[in-house]
């Protein structure tokens, strides 16, 4: 799949400036600047994130009334339920808040929605079993900010809600006892880009000052944080770096009992746990429990701190994992086995396919699979009795909740935000509703959307790639979106005649610039490979990272893609 290269534009003063206090190569002071460190001071943030640097909890907007509803309900002995989410967000911020509170109360207990019975967020039945059971007071995390019916329903019911949000609001925001949301337009809290669990960790932060308890209360939920801001791909920026920082500083040196059983589980044999890890190792199984059975299993193992408990709820969500891991699997198949024979399904703007008998749980996997072989915002819908429901994925940069919204007048409700969304709908409006997706969609995207795009840092030369180049690349770490992983490019690269094809599907790299030869590895650009050996010469965009073989390390090209340079010198 060709893609399109969008190399970041220069700032030459601040590049100057920054390059003359911290004397690093200047590629590095460029990609600095680039991220808004454009100071010595900034840049000294950026690379030694400390804890003193969190925020001030108080300056939230409601955490005086949430703390002080919460120290109410201690005195008066009320039963407090702790409300989230079903997925790695929500789960995780049940777990914390849930183990913090019962560290110091006892009437405290949890509820995880279930994902099929209930749906997403608050939920009826839910406000009705902390009704049955005497909860006076519901703390939600990672939902609620949009629950303004439900949480009436709930004061009706003599039950008070404190809300743990970081969702956009409407207009109208719930009557809670208190909303803490840092996206509410009237609140003045700095950091606006908080998860879930980031945000009921403030709470936790402030209950803990007004309380007197050590810091160590809030701060050991720090690698339950991270696994959270992973996963929820929010900015890995600010509050959430120091955040992220010391959240794996505690997975590699300190992990809690519950995501020690899940490394296990996965057989890492890593070092060193990053970002990406908890994305692909620890994230996957945490989902997997709401998405093929129920969430709950991923907080009890998040509260667990019995070493061979834990490691037997671990199993159950490598367990639920594996079987998520299956029909995803054998759903994408079908699913590009229909599109391959569909007629005209290559000159479409979009891809809608529906199958009843497709698992409800990985529907929003299986469109993101779909996008990997047909670059185009996807839906992919299920039948669950007489009502269709389905997940949406969209293409960097076009709005897909606007494109579902112009299509409403065929579903029955729907919801999500600028790169996802669900919807559901009536068998019999299925075909109506695919039609007028893909008019509404082919009006509105423009062409270079539908070509997948690769943010280029900078152009560098392979003499800039050195081990102390590379070290301070890793001194950038965590790497998450708003400070991804450094793409470079470098220009008129020999090609020497010892790359390769490995496993059908790859190239082995031996690309050579001056007197500075590197390999480097190419996943999936094997049906390139004809441009490579008719071209001496080639421009290459790539990653560096370190390569180990034998016991020996060395730096690598991690390349994403190349085409023949226009300048053959």
């Amino acid at each position: 799949m060709d893609k399109r290269w969008n190399i970041l534009p220069i700032d030459e003063m601040h590049e100057r400036a920054l390059h003359a206090v911290l004397n690093i190569n200047p590629a590095l002071c460029r990609i600095l600047v680039q991220r808004g460190y454009k100071t010595f001071e900034k840049a000294k943030q950026f690379f030694r994130p400390e804890l003193s640097g969190l925020l001030n909890p108080w300056l939230m907007k409601d955490m005086d009334k949430a703390v002080h509803r919460i120290t109410q309900a201690f005195n008066n002995n009320e039963k407090i339920l702790v409300y989230g989410d079903y997925d790695v967000d929500g789960t995780t911020a049940v777990a914390s808040m849930y183990s913090f509170l019962k560290s110091i109360y006892p009437n405290v207990d949890y509820y995880i929605p279930h994902r099929y019975k209930e749906g997403y967020g608050i939920s009826k039945a839910g406000i009705d079993f902390a009704k049955e059971n005497n909860f006076s007071l519901i703390v939600s995390l990672d939902c609620g900010i949009k629950a303004v019916e439900l949480i009436d329903y709930a004061k009706q019911s003599g039950i008070d809600f404190i809300v743990c949000d970081h969702h956009l609001p409407d207009a109208k925001i719930p009557d809670a006892v208190a909303v803490l949301n840092p996206k509410q337009s009237d609140c003045a809290y700095p950091y606006k880009e908080l998860c879930g669990c980031g945000v009921g960790f403030k709470l936790m932060q402030a209950l803990a000052t007004s309380l007197n308890l050590p810091a160590e209360s809030f701060l050991q939920y720090l690698d339950l944080v991270a696994t959270a801001i992973a996963a929820d791909i929010v900015p890995i920026t600010e509050e959430n770096r120091i955040f992220a920082f010391y959240g794996l500083k505690k997975v590699n040196e300190n992990p809690s009992t519950g995501i020690k059983a899940l490394l296990d589980l996965a057989q890492t044999k890593k070092e060193d746990i990053k970002i990406v890890d908890l994305v692909f190792m620890i994230a996957p199984r945490i989902n997997a429990a709401g998405r093929m059975d129920d969430a709950k299993k991923a907080v009890q193992l998040f509260i667990e701190k019995n070493k061979e408990r834990a490691n037997e709820l671990a199993e159950l969500l490598h367990t639920d994992n594996s079987d998520r891991r299956e029909a995803d699997a054998s759903i994408t198949e079908e699913a590009l086995e229909l599109l391959q024979s569909e007629k005209g399904a290559t000159r479409k703007k979009t891809t809608v396919l529906f199958q009843p008998h497709w698992h409800k749980g990985v529907v929003g996997i299986v469109a993101s699979r779909l996008i990997e072989n047909y670059y185009r915002p996807t839906i992919v819908l299920t039948q669950n009795e007489n009502i269709v429901g389905g997940s949406a994925r969209s293409v960097p940069g076009f709005n897909l909740y606007e494109a579902v919204h112009a299509c409403r007048e065929f579903l029955l409700g729907y919801g999500g935000h600028f790169a996802a969304a669900g919807m559901t709908l009536l068998p019999e409006n299925v075909e109506a509703f695919a039609q007028k997706f893909e008019t509404v969609v082919a009006e509105s995207i423009t062409p270079e959307l539908l070509i997948p795009e690769i943010i280029i840092d900078c152009e560098i030369k392979f003499s800039d790639i050195t081990s102390s180049f590379y070290n301070i690349i890793r001194q950038m770490e965590p790497f998450g979106p708003d400070n991804m992983m450094p793409i470079f490019i470098s220009r008129n690269v020999d090609e020497t005649g010892f790359s390769k094809i490995v496993k059908e599907k790859h190239i082995r790299f031996v690309l050579k610039q001056g007197n500075h030869q590197f390999t480097g590895i190419g996943f999936g650009l094997a049906d390139k490979f004809d441009l490579l050996i008719t071209h001496k010469k080639i421009d290459v965009v790539y990653k560096i990272d370190v390569n180990e073989f034998m016991g020996t390390k060395s730096l690598q090209l991690r390349v994403l893609d190349f085409r023949a340079s226009e300048i053959l010198s």
